[in-house]
């Protein structure tokens, strides 16, 4: 019997609805995202890739002793210059810190950061408004400035920049590798991005790139400073300009490589292939 009142109705019809989607084991009111890996049709492709950079990371401080630079390489893009209307309320006990909602947002930078893997320090960190191709290959020809006849090895993601024609350009130029150009300067056979990247990571180079696969920032050392850059500095921070804020990363780096900075412990080696 339908009951009189209506809001008595609706109530029970909800309570029916849940009945039924427990029986069901659904949960209409949840969702997760996932992700459709382009990779899965060829998982020793992507196996091997693993592989290759945690090769790389096990063999960092032979490297480093034998004069060899391995970095990890990433920009943090759109770093926001947040100043809080109010100071934080400190903790007291049985209180704990409270932060002020309210704020001023002055403008964003970009942080393109090298993880030396072998020491744990933060070398040559580049801090501007954009990361264009031409931004991250001044980065690398700057950090390559510090030690200009080493050997040097990126670690990277296979985003656009870190497989430009800027960045050719420059292992052309410090290596002196010899390359055709056509009429206005540019790249002749290797135009293609995968035609770069294979040229980037040739491992006769002396600068040369090791490229992570595809939705695996997480190989990539340098993300993992990132967070500390996030929860140590930026989380709480306060910066009233985007100067101050250029500024305090700064004087974090440097606080970073004195008092903290250690290689992590890296005891993943990849998955082994299936036979």
């Amino acid at each position: 019997m339908k009951p009189s009142n209506g809001a008595s109705y609706g109530a029970s019809r909800y309570a029916a609805w849940g009945v039924f989607w427990g029986e069901a084991d659904l949960k209409p009111h949840l969702m997760r995202y996932w992700m459709n890996n382009e990779r899965s049709a060829e998982p020793e492709v992507f196996d091997a890739e693993v592989r290759r950079v945690c090769e790389h990371y096990a063999k960092a401080l032979a490297l480093h002793q034998e004069g060899v630079h391995l970095v990890c390489t990433a920009e943090k893009s759109g770093i926001q210059a947040l100043e809080r209307l109010h100071p934080a309320l400190p903790m007291r006990p049985g209180s704990i810190e409270r932060q002020e909602h309210e704020y001023v947002r002055h403008a964003t930078r970009c942080l393109i950061a090298n993880f030396e893997v072998a020491t744990g320090r933060i070398i040559a960190p580049f801090i501007g408004p954009t990361r264009t191709n031409e931004d991250f290959a001044a980065h690398i020809e700057k950090t390559i400035a510090t030690d200009p006849e080493g050997e040097w090895i990126f670690v990277v993601d296979q985003l656009n920049i870190p497989q430009s024609e800027a960045l050719v350009k420059l292992v052309v130029k410090e290596c002196s590798i010899e390359v055709e150009l056509d009429g206005k300067g540019n790249l002749g056979h290797i135009k293609a991005m995968a035609s770069r990247r294979t040229f980037l990571q040739n491992p006769t180079h002396r600068i040369r790139f090791v490229y992570t696969p595809k939705h695996t920032s997480w190989l990539n050392q340098v993300e993992l400073w990132f967070s500390i850059l996030a929860r140590k500095l930026l989380k709480r921070g306060s910066f009233n300009s985007v100067e101050e804020l250029h500024k305090r990363i700064v004087e974090f780096i440097e606080y970073f490589n004195r008092t903290m900075a250690k290689p992590f412990k890296w005891t993943y080696k990849g998955r082994p292939l299936k036979v």
